[in-house]
C-alpha cells in the first residue's frame, strides 16, 4: 500500500526537503504541499491524504487549529495528523494532541525516523514515545494556570480505569499485560475498548484523558529528554 502524504509547511525550502525525503521511500507519495494552515485544510479535503505532516506555526491558520478542523471534519476520518514541533513547546504539543493529532517528533528528526513515524501513524497508531510525551504533558499540566477537567470516567471499569492510568504514565501494551498479568491480546482489548468508550481517535488522546481528569498527576518536574526521570504519580481510586 502506498502512503499517501501532504506536507505543511510555511517554508518552501523545508517543504522541498520534505518532499524529495517522502518521495524517495518506495512505500510513499507526496499527494499535495501547503504553505499555510487554511490551505492544509482544503488540500485534505481534496487529496484525502493518509497522513498530514503539520507544522504548528503557519500563517492564516495555525497548524493547531488546521488539525483540529480536519479531525473534526467526518469525510476526513481516515487522515491523520503528524505534528511537527520543539521540546521546548509543551503547550503546543498538548494543544495539538487535544486537537486530534496523532502524534509528533521534533524538527530536527532525523530523515529516517521521520519516515518511520509517517509509517506508524498512516497504520492508525498514536506515534508517542513515552518518556517525551510524559515529560511534555506532566510539565505543562503541573503548571498553575493548566486545567483539568471534571473527572468523565464513568463508562469505564475498573480494570479499564486502571489500564488508561498505565497508558498515562507512558506504557505500551506490552508493558501494561505484564504490569497487570495478562496477555497483550487482553492488554490491546481493554485499550480497544477505552477508545470507543471515551470516543477517542488513538493512544495519544487516550494520554491526554488521563491527565486531564486527574487519573495521572505529575508528581514532580519531569527530566528533559535524555535524562533519566521516574514515571507519573498515578491516581489509585
Amino acid at each position: 500500500m502506498t502512503i499517501r502524504v501532504l506536507l505543511a509547511d510555511d517554508q518552501a525550502l523545508v517543504r522541498g526537503a520534505f518532499a524529495l525525503l517522502v518521495n524517495s521511500a518506495p512505500d510513499m507519495l507526496v499527494v499535495g504541499e501547503a504553505e499555510s494552515g487554511r490551505e492544509a485544510v482544503r488540500l485534505a479535503g481534496a487529496e484525502r491524504p493518509d497522513v498530514v505532516v503539520m507544522d504548528i506555526r503557519m500563517p492564516e491558520l495555525d497548524g493547531i487549529d488546521a488539525t483540529r478542523q480536519i479531525v473534526a471534519d467526518e469525510d476526513l476520518t481516515g487522515v491523520r495528523v503528524l505534528v511537527l514541533t520543539t521540546f521546548e513547546n509543551s503547550e503546543n504539543v498538548v494543544a495539538a494532541l487535544r486537537a486530534g493529532a496523532s502524534g509528533f517528533l521534533a524538527k530536527d528528526t532525523r530523515p529516517a525516523d521521520l519516515l518511520d513515524g509517517i509509517r506508524t501513524v498512516a497504520h492508525g497508531e498514536s506515534l508517542l514515545s513515552p518518556a517525551a510525551t510524559t515529560m511534555l504533558i506532566s510539565r505543562f499540566l503541573s503548571r498553575p494556570e493548566a486545567s483539568v477537567r471534571p473527572a468523565t470516567l464513568g463508562e469505564l471499569t475498573d480494570r479499564e480505569r486502571e489500564v488508561l492510568a498505565l497508558i498515562g504514565t507512558g506504557l505500551t501494551n506490552q508493558e501494561i499485560a505484564e504490569h497487570l498479568t495478562v496477555s497483550p491480546l487482553t492488554a490491546k482489548t481493554h485499550v480497544s475498548r477505552i477508545l470507543t468508550k471515551l470516543g477517542a481517535r488513538d493512544r495519544a488522546q487516550l494520554v491526554i484523558h488521563a491527565y486531564e481528569t486527574g487519573l495521572v498527576r505529575p508528581s514532580h518536574p519531569p527530566a528533559q529528554p535524555g535524562g533519566g526521570t521516574g514515571r507519573p504519580a498515578v491516581e489509585r481510586s
